[in-house]
């Protein structure tokens, strides 16, 4: 699984365009979207917004689940926050906020979550961003996942804001 990982962001390297870094990654199953999940979360500090995009269905919250689990305990119970729309977990010195905002109606509702106070000082994890509308900072790395060949795996389109591009090039040279 690890050198899963490290195939997956080698890709980074060579779509670099204007600071900007958009990579597609092909995911052939579970595993391979938790390893991305894993590799991400040991980029992300506080203050870093991950937007996850993609249809009912697609892997968002696996992704969240695996990215969870990579920064805590790894026996974490991490249920979807679909109903309760944030989900936190105090990992080390950072809080997450996993963020499910499908069912807000307007992106201000999203105050009422304590979104502020995530951006400022956690790692959030947002699904369906776009209900947030002007709301998640252009600053975020965003990650938008769609049905790939067989039914277990997935694309994952990753376009980073100029921030996360020294973070993932030094991952990629790492490793």
């Amino acid at each position: 699984m690890l050198s899963v990982g490290k195939q997956i962001l080698r890709s980074f390297a060579s779509q670099r365009y204007n600071g900007w870094i958009m990579a597609i990654i092909e995911l052939p199953d579970e595993a391979a979207t938790a390893a991305l999940a894993a590799r991400v979360a040991s980029l992300a500090r506080a203050g870093d917004v991950i937007a996850l995009k993609g249809e009912l269905g697609a892997g968002k919250t696996s992704f969240a689940r695996a990215f969870i689990r990579a920064r805590g305990d790894s026996g974490e119970d991490v249920p979807s926050p679909t109903f309760t729309l944030v989900q936190t977990y105090q990992c080390g010195d950072v809080a997450i906020w996993h963020f499910d905002a499908y069912r807000l109606r307007h992106p201000d509702e999203a105050w009422e979550l304590g979104i502020e106070d995530a951006f400022a000082d956690g790692i959030s994890l947002i699904e369906w961003p776009e209900r947030l509308a002007a709301l998640v900072p252009a600053r975020r790395l965003e990650i938008t996942l769609s049905a790939g060949a067989t039914p277990d795996a997935r694309c994952a389109l990753v376009d980073a804001a100029e921030e996360w591009v020294p973070r993932l090039a030094a991952l990629t040279e790492a490793g």
